[in-house]
């Protein structure tokens, strides 16, 4: 560079000398020289020197040139992004999209013809079993019971008379005073006096059930929906629409699907153990709740070629919803000690699976890997890497095996997770190493 700033001054100082001494002219008509002014001998000897030393320096801007075309010309580091191969343990999850079903759904409708008298909750309210909830006016029913409790009496008044007949003519058979034929017709009008009493009973209890139909209670603990009528209003047992809706919300299940082909292994885990359902919302942003795979359908949907499971929540918290959409996610296992690297890592092309290892003096070689699983963004090798190596994570594209590169900090995604919604997936980026 200095060399260069000197070629410049010198330049310089070669065109002001040019420009303020004059040459020599000669004439050739004549035979006298004509200068203006003159000049001794050696200040043209001296500007002969000048030219020539400026002529030899010219070649300094040349010289200058090359040097900067050849330094673009050198390859610049590629600023990648990198993330450290680690070893931990990995959770394997089947993920499937699930609805919530309440554990127990109950249209409350009316059994009996009647008018409203009271509605004992509100809407939104947790009832426990047996507790009432509409109360339907009882007074007509109260009515038929006394008369068939009048009935009855009658009718056992005559049954008395009848059997003490019998037992009258039943002592005179063997004296011979009374014929058989009439023995036997009293005995039948005892057995049909006795069957109307039976029928008066059936008819009592019919009226007492009628009345303990007017009182409506919960048959089992849950929340209460939106009331559908209110007091005063009549209501028959013919009725389509219900008066309330009574969901049991703790516990909860989940209806979620699988892939036929994975059914055989989840069928194989739940022998061994019980296995771990969780459940997300829609878009995996928050975790929901926890529970327990019960049971797995007994046929596989032939349209779709999967097939229902049902988990189990506590949902004390009231994190889940009748007819709410979730991902579950099924826990088969947990990978102890598995090497793991982020996903956006991982490269493919002719050559097969392969990542680029950053290495100490700062330049990158491809070195092909082998995956076991993917969960989202974190990949399981078991072999090609070891933990604690450097992989670029972002950048591929530019780079090849010796190019140089400037790390930078990788972000959140980068950094190897254990629970993620792909479900086992094996996708990856493309590329090809450079040998």
């Amino acid at each position: 560079m200095n060399t260069s700033n000197e070629c410049q001054v010198f330049r310089r100082s070669c065109r002001e000398f040019q420009r303020t001494t004059p040459l020599k002219t000669i004439d050739l008509n004549s035979t006298q020289e004509k200068s203006s002014p003159a000049i001794p001998e050696f200040g043209l000897v001296l500007t002969m020197l000048l030219s020539v030393l400026c002529a030899s320096f010219s070649g300094c801007t040349s010289a200058d040139s090359r040097q900067q075309k050849a330094q673009a010309a050198s390859p610049h580091p590629v600023s990648v992004a990198v993330a450290k191969v680690q070893r931990q343990d990995v959770p394997v999850y089947l993920v499937g999209l699930g609805s919530v079903t309440a554990f127990y759904t109950a249209n409350i409708k009316s059994r009996v013809d009647g008018q409203i008298m009271r509605v004992n909750f509100q809407e939104g309210q947790t009832v426990k079993e047996g507790e009432p909830l509409i109360v339907i006016d009882p007074r007509p029913y109260q009515v038929q019971l006394e008369q068939m409790q009048a009935q009855i009496f009658k009718d056992q008044a005559s049954l008395r008379d009848a059997q003490l007949n019998l037992q009258r003519y039943t002592t005179l058979i063997p004296s011979g005073s009374i014929a058989q034929q009439q023995v036997d017709t009293q005995k039948s009008l005892v057995d049909q006096l006795d069957g109307q009493v039976r029928t008066d009973q059936a008819q009592i209890d019919n009226a007492k059930l009628q009345i303990v139909y007017c009182n409506i209670t919960a048959p089992f603990t849950g929340r209460v929906g939106l009331r559908q009528v209110d007091p005063g209003n009549i209501v028959h047992a013919a009725d389509t629409n219900p008066m309330l809706i009574l969901t049991q919300l703790q516990p909860i299940a989940v209806i979620f699907t699988l892939p036929e082909d994975q059914l055989p292994t989840v069928a194989q885990h739940m022998k061994n153990s019980t296995l771990l359902v969780e459940a997300y919302s829609h878009d995996n942003g928050a975790k929901l709740a926890t529970g327990k795979l019960q049971t797995i359908d007994n046929q596989i949907d032939p349209t779709t070629g999967t097939d229902k499971l049902k988990a189990v929540f506590d949902n004390k918290d009231n994190q889940l919803w009748p007819n709410q959409f979730v991902n579950a996610n099924l826990l088969l296992e947990t990978r102890k000690n598995s090497t793991v690297l982020p996903t956006a890592a991982i490269l493919r092309g002719p050559q097969g699976t392969f990542v680029y290892v950053a290495k100490s003096d700062k330049t990158v070689e491809a070195r092909t890997v082998t995956i076991s699983l993917t969960q989202g963004d974190t990949t399981v090798i078991t072999s090609g890497l070891n933990p604690g190596d450097t992989v670029v994570t972002d950048g591929q594209d530019k780079l090849q095996t010796g190019s140089k590169i400037e790390p930078r900090s990788s972000g959140p995604s980068n950094t190897p997770s254990g629970r993620n919604g792909s479900g086992g997936s094996t996708s990856s980026a493309s590329g090809t190493p450079a040998s």
